[in-house]
């Protein structure tokens, strides 16, 4: 499969900010144009017009990737705006930070509908008119905590182990078919993005500090990939056909870890974030 950047089309959500909005930006800067969604309208806005400067052509959709129906309208625009798709960047994504005994069901089921069911319809809805292009492909983001557990992190962890064997199991679906599309599960470790900063935080195990304490610390200590360097990561996965990504340090060294210890990394990770 042959992938041409120049005059491609990749449909992005999540792209207000953070990963999306490197993403959107590094695509046009590579020739290709984009189609942007994201919930936060203004700075959506701000991602576009960005990516004019760039030289695309840009279609930015206010969109809830919850909302089954909205998403497969978007994907319908996005090709009778800009003629085709290539890729599907399924990006969008919250946070919510809880232990299993406190946690909210509506804060639950609010990041399985935007983590998980938004990237499955994401990827249902896209799937058609891939099939349509030259080349296709079709990136899911999961996490580190999509190879790892952490305490108070069950409901993300639900959703991006979710995400992992559905999009493996995709892949698998897509090579034994006819269609040329492409599949790329990617697993950041802590990325400077706003994800920590916009989650939603319960009553935590163990927990020692403050949201406000828990966000500096990540901001400061964890997120140590920038958005550019993961931005470009996806994008050359995309051009490989990688089919699962580590971005970040962290995310290689605690990969590496649960393969070699399965069991054993978790009293290891109750050790440090008891600290």
């Amino acid at each position: 499969m042959s992938i041409k950047m120049q005059n491609a089309v990749f449909a992005i959500t999540g792209a207000s900010s953070g990963i999306g909005r490197a993403l959107a930006l590094q695509a046009s800067q590579e020739g290709a144009n984009v189609a942007i969604s994201d919930v936060n309208e203004s700075e959506l806005q701000e991602t576009k017009r960005q990516c004019e400067a760039a030289g695309a052509q840009v279609l930015a959709t206010v969109l809830d990737v919850s909302d089954r129906d909205k998403v497969e309208a978007w994907a319908k625009e996005v090709v009778d705006q800009l003629g085709k798709v290539n890729a599907i960047i399924n990006n969008a994504g919250v946070a919510l930070s809880a232990s299993v005994e406190e946690m909210d069901n509506k804060d639950f089921q609010w990041l399985m509908d935007i983590n998980f069911w938004g990237v499955v319809y994401g990827c249902q809805a896209f799937l058609p008119y891939l099939k349509q292009a030259d080349w296709g492909h079709i990136v899911n983001i999961s996490s580190l905590f999509g190879l790892i557990s952490i305490p108070n992190q069950s409901a993300y962890n639900a959703a991006k182990f979710a995400v992992r064997g559905f999009t493996e199991s995709l892949r698998m679906e897509m090579e034994m078919s006819d269609y040329s599309i492409g599949v790329s599960c990617v697993h950041p470790g802590g990325v400077k993005t706003n994800i920590a900063n916009n989650g939603r935080y319960g009553k935590q195990v163990g927990a020692k500090f403050s949201v406000d304490k828990q966000k500096e610390f990540f901001n400061k200590n964890l997120a140590k990939t920038t958005s550019e360097s993961a931005a470009n990561d996806i994008l050359n996965a995309v051009k490989k056909n990688t089919p699962r990504v580590l971005v970040g340090n962290d995310a290689k060294a605690l990969d590496a870890l649960q393969r070699f210890l399965p069991a054993k990394y978790q009293k290891i990770v109750m050790r440090v974030t008891n600290k």
